[in-house]
């Protein structure tokens, strides 16, 4: 299965090759199929250059450029938009997530889950450097979404999480433009009982520039998301999980379809190949 790993990124001129590289490494040393989607949100620095630079060493690499206003919600979205892979991880452009756990993400899916989360804050995980302020705010939000939505994900406010496409797909579309994308994604795949794992991760704060994530100014946005996605489970739930079924069944009729058209495929070179040694034998009959 081909991964898509997307990236927003917001001027990070020197985090953005470094961050690449480091993906590239690991996944090819995983051997995973993958292309890396970098959805650049109107930088002001190098780091469309630089982009353009690593997409001429490496077709893999591919970039966007996403229409203005900025905003990381919008860049998720334009990445997805432009991603082909069956899985979809989003990824930090500022090096605060971690390729292995990329490669745990795709063996998990590979395992059958829909969708998997990672935790910052469960055994096994390892987290540095993250703000004291951010840390209480975050544990409080996760908490509480936590307890309204019953379930045991406490980190749903994490972007770095990973996803079949018809996840993607049939929990869309996505409205969110700013960081409460990460909230609309997780609990709208939530809500329609997809299968879900949380694994531990680390994570690890950014050494060169400043987060674009401005508590004071996404608390009314979280809250609008928060209460889009609860009234979908409260009050339309058996909608949302008629429209994911109608979604799977679509998925499923398209893997038909592509499994007839390789098998078509593979029957023309079959016949190409047998037309190609009939006239080889007869040139070699019309020379003899």
């Amino acid at each position: 299965m081909l991964l898509s790993v997307v990236i927003p990124a917001y001027n990070e001129e020197k985090n953005i090759e470094a961050t690449v590289h480091a993906l590239v490494t690991e996944l090819d040393l995983q051997k995973i199929p993958f292309e890396i989607v970098v959805a650049n949100d109107n930088s002001r620095d190098q780091t469309e250059a630089i982009l353009k630079r690593l997409n001429a060493a490496d077709g893999r690499i591919k970039y966007v450029n996403c229409q203005p206003p900025n905003g990381f919600g919008r860049a998720i979205r334009t990445g997805l938009a432009a991603s082909t892979g069956d899985y979809i991880v989003i990824y930090m452009a500022d090096l605060s997530d971690h390729p292995e756990d990329v490669v745990t993400y795709y063996k998990k899916l590979e395992e059958g889950y829909d969708c998997v989360f990672g935790s910052r804050f469960i055994e096994g995980s390892k987290v540095e450097d993250y703000p004291r302020v951010k840390y209480v705010v975050n544990r409080i939000v996760n908490h509480t979404l936590k307890l309204l939505f019953w379930c045991k994900f406490n980190d749903l406010t994490n972007a770095f999480k990973a996803y079949r496409r018809e996840v993607i797909e049939a929990s869309g579309p996505y409205f969110a433009s700013h960081f409460n994308i990460t909230i609309e994604m997780s609990l709208s795949a939530l809500i329609r009982n997809y299968t879900i794992i949380q694994v531990p991760i680390k994570w690890t704060g950014r050494t060169w520039g400043e987060s674009n994530l401005r508590l004071s100014a996404m608390g009314r946005r979280y809250l609008s998301t928060f209460i889009k996605v609860f009234a979908e489970r409260t009050l339309i739930h058996d909608d949302v999980i008629a429209e994911k079924l109608s979604s799977k069944r679509g998925s499923e009729d398209k893997n038909v379809l592509n499994y007839r058209l390789v098998t078509l495929e593979e029957e023309i070179q079959e016949v190409d190949s047998r037309l190609s040694r009939i006239e080889e034998e007869q040139r070699v009959d019309r020379a003899a």
